[in-house]
């Protein structure tokens, strides 16, 4: 389906080239054949260099797809036990810091190597995930902010959320506030509007500000009764008693 869109993009760019080709040419006489063959060839040109431009950008996302799955599976590895010797076919890490500089390095590779990717988006976005894993909050931010502008707006709203925990962590919840209300004024199929507002509330609360905490709990009961949010925003209420 990616592969198909970027090929219909590509499609439409040559269907007006061709169009604008036709259009200054529509009124020319015989005696300008040779011109029109000349603006036919520049036509295929163009044409042939959009289908090369496409091959090519989609060749290298299949390698940062690749290279994209090979991190995550670093991500997903077990950490052993204190004292637990590795497996030779196994493959697992000492510890979480370690887990994430080597998932690090990997995705910050696709970064480098494929840069206009859309897997080099999600590695960016990975790459705010390991900081985070490895305590370094300014390079997290980084790579967040650079994908709250994406165009993939499921990974966006991701970002943005991560991007609102890292500032609550950093003692900016004001930051953090209004990421959560944009997620809940724009919910996306990552993060929903009760996620959004779970947040929000959690973030009121530990600010100090219970009254708008409660009224946020209050209306996901509202809202979502019969859910798990439901049941969470039930018992911050009860703790706020």
């Amino acid at each position: 389906m990616r592969a198909q869109t970027r090929h219909q993009l590509k499609q439409d760019r040559f269907s007006r080239v061709t169009i604008d080709a036709a259009e200054r040419t529509a009124d020319w006489t015989v005696e300008h054949k040779s011109k029109l063959i000349v603006a036919a060839i520049v036509v295929l040109v163009v044409a042939g260099s959009a289908l090369g431009a496409w091959y090519y950008f989609n060749q290298q996302d299949q390698k940062a797809s690749l290279e994209l799955a090979q991190a995550v599976r670093i991500m997903d590895a077990p950490v052993r036990p204190a004292g637990v010797p590795a497996e030779p076919d196994t493959p697992s890490y000492a510890s979480l810091q370690e887990r994430a500089t080597d998932a690090h390095k990997k995705l910050q590779a696709i970064v480098d190597r494929y840069p206009h990717t859309r897997s080099a988006e999600f590695a960016r976005y990975l790459l705010g995930v390991t900081s985070v894993n490895l305590d370094d909050n300014a390079a997290a931010e980084r790579d967040f902010k650079a994908v709250v502008s994406s165009h993939n707006e499921d990974l966006a709203a991701l970002a943005k959320f991560a991007l609102a925990s890292v500032d609550r962590n950093s003692n900016r919840s004001k930051d953090a506030i209004d990421l959560y209300k944009q997620l809940i004024d724009k919910p996306t199929r990552t993060v929903g509007k009760a996620t959004a507002q779970l947040e929000l509330a959690a973030t009121y609360q530990a600010t100090g500000q219970s009254d708008q905490a409660r009224q946020i709990y209050q209306q996901i009961q509202k809202e979502n009764p019969s859910t798990d949010a439901a049941q969470i925003a039930t018992g911050k209420l009860q703790e706020m008693k």
